[in-house]
Parts: structure tokens; C-alpha cells; sequence
């Protein structure tokens, strides 16, 4: 059987994309940890999710509790799974739960605060117009002015936005990512939340320790 996170063939998803455009999570932010400028090399952790999965809200809820510990140490991503579908129009994509809000961040600190944010309302309101501004409002981010609303468009679907989505989709399906949510650590698949923790304990106490050893093997 399927997990329930894993990649589904489904027919096109157009209808929910018009409703649930781009939002600042898809293009508007980029994904260091709680980075800052240092000589010592940050481990590479990255959380191969879908957009509206259950799983990747179980994922992202144990990080915010990792960063707080060990944020200084890591760069933290996420990397969308999707499936390439050329019948698509909007963004040539089909996602198991619809395309809520959905693709890579590039440019700002702020991005892991708006993805607490909008999760903060169920995992149905990815993408909501009124969820994204009042989340992009929340962080201090000025959508119409700024480059992450220019990224994603007023109709969430303009072309760097969509781009985006699509590199970090091929990422995906380069690194293996088949599950989501997958955890990876330095390109390495540790642990999968598929309805349950998998291969590792799952909690924040195992990735904080995890993190801290690669760090240590990294610039010892």
C-alpha cells in the first residue's frame, strides 16, 4: 500500500492551483537555519516534504524544536515532491495533496517563521490568499513591494515562482525522495515520517544529537 505521502498519479490539479497561488514560502525566502557569518562548515539538513502532507507538518513542527537548539549549526532546506505532468498547465506539476503552496526559497531570513505561521491554520491553508498575506504580515513582509510577492505574482503563478518549483522538484527526484516527509542530513536520507516515525527515533532529541556529531565530524 502507498503511504500517504508518496508520490500519486492524480488527474490535474488546475482548479486548486487557481485557488491557492504561489505564496512567499514557494519564492520568497531562503533557507538557511538560523545562519550567520562563520568559518566552521553548518550541516546540510533538508526535509524532502509535499505541500498540505500531514507527514511534513509532523516534520517541520519537530524542527522548529532542533533549530532552537542547534540553528547556528545547520542550514535547513526544504525540498518539494511532486510529480512532473506535462498535461499541467499552470505549473507542469501534479502533488498528491494539491498545490497549495509549493516550490524552493531563495531570499530572506524570515522564511521558516512564515512556514510556522501558516501551518499554524492546518495544513489546508498552504497557499490560502488570506492565510499567505496575514503570514507574510506576521513576519514583516511587504508582498506587493517586495521581491518574494514580484516572484510569486498577484496570481501566484508567475514564472520565476514556477521555476523554482520545478528545480526543487528535479532535486527531489535526483536525491531519491520518494516519502514525504524524508529527512536528510548532508544529501544522507536518515528518517522518514510516513504515518509514523521510520529508521530513526523521530524526535527532536535524536536529530539535535545527529546534527551535532556531523558538525563535529565536519570541523573537528
Amino acid at each position: 500500500m502507498l503511504g500517504r505521502c508518496r508520490h500519486l498519479r492524480r488527474p490535474s490539479v488546475r482548479h486548486e492551483l487557481a485557488a491557492h497561488p504561489i505564496s512567499p514560502r514557494d519564492c520568497g525566502f531562503c533557507q538557511p537555519g538560523r545562519a550567520s557569518a562563520r568559518a566552521k562548515t553548518p550541516v546540510q539538513v533538508e526535509l524532502g516534504v509535499m505541500s498540505r502532507c500531514p507527514d511534513a507538518l509532523v516534520c517541520e513542527s519537530v524542527f522548529d524544536q532542533v533549530l532552537k537548539e542547534v540553528g547556528s549549526k545547520m542550514n535547513l532546506s526544504l525540498i518539494y515532491v511532486a510529480k512532473f505532468n506535462s498535461s499541467e498547465p499552470d505549473f507542469g506539476i501534479t502533488c498528491m495533496h494539491g498545490v497549495g503552496d509549493y516550490a524552493s526559497a531563495q531570499y530572506s531570513t524570515k522564511w521558516w517563521d512564515f512556514v510556522q505561521c501558516q501551518n499554524s491554520h492546518g495544513r489546508y491553508a498552504a497557499g490560502v490568499p488570506e492565510v499567505t498575506l496575514e503570514c507574510a504580515g506576521k513576519v514583516g513582509l511587504d508582498w506587493e513591494a517586495s521581491s518574494v510577492g514580484r516572484c510569486a505574482g498577484l496570481d501566484g503563478k508567475a514564472s520565476e515562482g514556477v521555476e523554482l518549483l520545478r528545480k526543487s522538484v528535479s532535486l527531489s527526484k535526483s536525491l531519491g525522495i520518494e516519502k514525504s516527509c524524508t529527512v536528510l542530513i548532508n544529501r544522507k536520507q536518515v528518517c522518514v515520517h510516513d504515518g509514523g516515525w521510520d529508521i530513526c527515533d523521530g524526535d527532536a532529541i535524536d536529530f539535535v544529537k545527529r546534527i551535532n556529531e556531523e558538525y563535529e565530524r565536519l570541523n573537528g
